[in-house]
């Protein structure tokens, strides 16, 4: 194992946009690593071309971007208040201001993002604010009275009967009227077509299945590859089984419309998510895991709703499993009991043993992270610039449960534990990375499809990650280190294969976002099978400020970094700006089927709710944490053994 100090040029070509000295073409199906066992598998050249854009590059860029948006096409985030349009939605994410439904501007703090997909809700898209017109048919049903208030309270009602009319399939029928969805699917391709740009900021055309059986959350959202998608989405009025949908993918697959579905908010699902067996209770089959495989390959690890990569109770030895954890049914005061089925590390823990079992993963995924934002302003995400997610209902400290109640400065008199319910659990989090060739659809898509993605808290954190057998010595010193990356090994999303008598070395490189905190530690997450049982190890990799790495217990000694609660400063001069290192697995077993990815964790920061508190110059709630550790996920690469 070794830890390198990668040189602040080199890292740059590495994190940035490549050394280009590799070019490669992919396809939209992972390849095989590099690492088989007849020996380095080397992709071919990229043929030239006028349709490459500005900023082309083989060894692949960084491009940031929220697949997870909401406007006021979607039900809720029309009864929250929220009258901004897909158009404002990519207005935003480039950086421009639009108004909030609290009666305040936004706008990004750190910069336009890459690359947005609007993802309205298919149940009822467009009929809420149609039923808000005086002038149309919906206005005048009974069920539409009531459904719009600027009052907190009435509004919470307002959506509550709105969520349960729809489990119940009491909503009535004129809500669900094709005419309407197809007007405002017809927005959102519209949208999507006005604001792509080739090279400087990508759409993609997207909505959301929006699948709750008995409040357990199922929710996909659905990514176009291109402009051509079917004339209306499938949506859960048509089926609550997800497997339904993924037979529609199939099937608009046939016809030449290419489609992908990333599950999010598994923490909400009460384990059902990622159950080990079928909706209605079967057990799985290998038709089965190949339809999912072949229409899930991402899950969306964290976002405001919490983050789902692991909980404290399924991983008891990882000291940074409690981050960001919320334990309720989506949108309603339910406790969650049944973790296990709920978080990503365990599905990719049980993926490995269905793949014994049946020879397919359903479970082999890739990770990003998107918003979820309901105020149709995509990657606001930012601790110290955050207004949360649903409109009126939570746009200010006081509704959020930041700070007291009614003004106050303090908490004498107030309940902190009750304030705001559920928000107070919710983060500012998060957003999607991918490494492309360009900042287009197709090539943002293909990332997609590949795995090739990351997955961040917030802070734009650029992480790579790959694995191989035939790195050359010294690899992170040199100028073309990713092209031999590439050409020598498998990049986050992929697979390796074994190779007789050999141990495969792992690249790591991370990168801070200049806006955000300073690296502390770089980890490898490991899980595999022994013996028919999951397993799973964090090995720190990298430390910060040159301090020494046990080896005998995989973790760096802390950095002493800290925050002032009084002005939310963090230290300095504690932390890195980049980390890397090159690493095998002292535990390495060529039999057993085991998975690996990258987290990145920054130094310690001000948690949105300190700066709520800061801002209005209150007393933080003393219920909440005061500060976080943002950080970053690569996507997994497995190991297949071949026997």
């Amino acid at each position: 194992m070794k830890i390198n100090s990668v040189t602040p040029a080199v890292l740059v070509a590495l994190l940035a946009s490549g050394a280009a000295a590799y070019a490669a073409s992919e396809s939209a199906k992972p390849r095989p690593t590099a690492a088989a066992a007849s020996g380095p598998a080397r992709a071919a050249a990229s043929p030239p071309g006028p349709a490459r854009l500005p900023g082309w590059s083989g060894d692949r860029n960084a491009y940031f971007g929220d697949l997870h948006v909401h406007t006021q096409l979607s039900f809720d985030a029309y009864i929250f208040n929220v009258r901004r349009t897909p158009d404002d939605a990519y207005r935003f994410a480039r950086g421009e201001t639009i108004g909030h439904a609290g009666g305040y501007d936004v706008r990004l703090q750190g910069g336009q993002l890459d690359f947005v997909a609007v993802t309205d809700h298919s149940e009822y898209m467009g009929a809420i604010r149609e039923a808000a017109d005086p002038n149309s048919p919906l206005s005048k049903l009974a069920f539409s009275q009531g459904l719009f208030s600027p009052d907190p309270q009435q509004i919470q009602t307002a959506f509550n009967r709105m969520v349960d009319a729809f489990e119940h399939g009491t909503t009535p029928v004129e809500f669900n009227d094709p005419a309407i969805r197809s007007r405002a699917w017809r927005e959102v391709q519209d949208a999507a077509a006005r604001n792509n740009m080739p090279g400087r900021f990508t759409t993609l055309v997207g909505y959301e299945y929006t699948s709750a059986p008995e409040g357990r959350n199922l929710h996909r959202n659905v990514i176009f590859r291109t402009a051509n998608v079917p004339a209306l989405p499938f949506s859960s009025t048509m089926s609550n089984n997800p497997e339904d949908l993924w037979s529609a993918m199939d099937g608009w697959r046939a016809k030449g419309v290419e489609a992908l579905a990333i599950p999010h908010n598994a923490n909400g699902s009460d384990g059902l998510m990622f159950d080990s067996v079928r909706l209605k209770g079967q057990p799985m089959d290998r038709a089965y895991a190949e339809l999912r495989a072949r229409n899930e390959p991402l899950t969306e690890i964290t976002q405001i709703k919490g983050t789902s990569e692991t909980h404290p109770s399924l991983s008891p030895n990882d000291e940074w499993s409690n981050f960001e954890i919320m334990e309720s049914y989506i949108g309603r005061d339910k406790r969650v009991t049944r973790f296990a089925g709920g978080y990503v590390r365990r599905a990719l823990e049980d993926g490995l043993l269905v793949r014994d079992k049946l020879g397919v993963n359903p479970f082999k995924l890739g990770f990003i992270g998107s918003s979820d934002t309901h105020n149709a302003a995509p990657g606001s995400v930012e601790e110290p610039n955050y207004f949360s997610k649903v409109g009126r209902r939570d746009s200010t400290p006081e509704l959020r449960g930041s700070a007291p109640p009614k003004g106050a400065m303090t908490w004498d008199g107030a309940d902190p534990a009750k304030a705001g319910g559920r928000f107070q659990s919710w983060g500012a989090s998060g957003l999607a990375g991918v490494w492309a060739e360009e900042n287009s659809r197709e090539a943002i898509y293909a990332a997609l499809r590949r795995r090739e993605t990351f997955a961040t808290s917030g802070p734009r954190i650029r992480v790579r990650f790959f694995g191989g057998y035939d790195f050359p010595a010294n690899v992170l010193q040199r100028p073309d280190a990713v092209g031999q990356a590439y050409a020598h090994g498998s990049p986050m999303g992929g697979d390796l294969l074994p190779r007789k008598g050999a141990v495969p070395r792992f690249l790591l490189w991370a990168l801070r976002d200049p806006s955000a905190g300073y690296l502390q530690r770089a980890q490898i997450v490991k899980g595999w099978i022994d013996n028919g049982v999951a397993k799973e190890k964090v090995f720190d990799v990298a430390c910060s400020d040159g301090l020494k790495l046990d080896t005998r217990t995989w973790r760096c000694p802390g950095n002493g970094a800290s925050v002032d609660l009084k002005t939310c400063q963090p230290d300095r001069f504690k932390g890195d700006v980049q980390l890397s290192a090159e690493w095998k697995d002292p535990e390495f077993n060529a039999k057993q089927r085991a998975f690996y990815y990258a987290r990145v964790l920054e130094n310690p920061s001000c948690r949105w709710s300190t700066w709520d508190a800061l801002r209005v110059g209150s007393q933080p709630n003393p219920k909440l944490a005061p500060t976080i550790m943002e950080r970053a996920w690569s996507s997994p690469i497995w190991l297949e053994p071949t026997a």
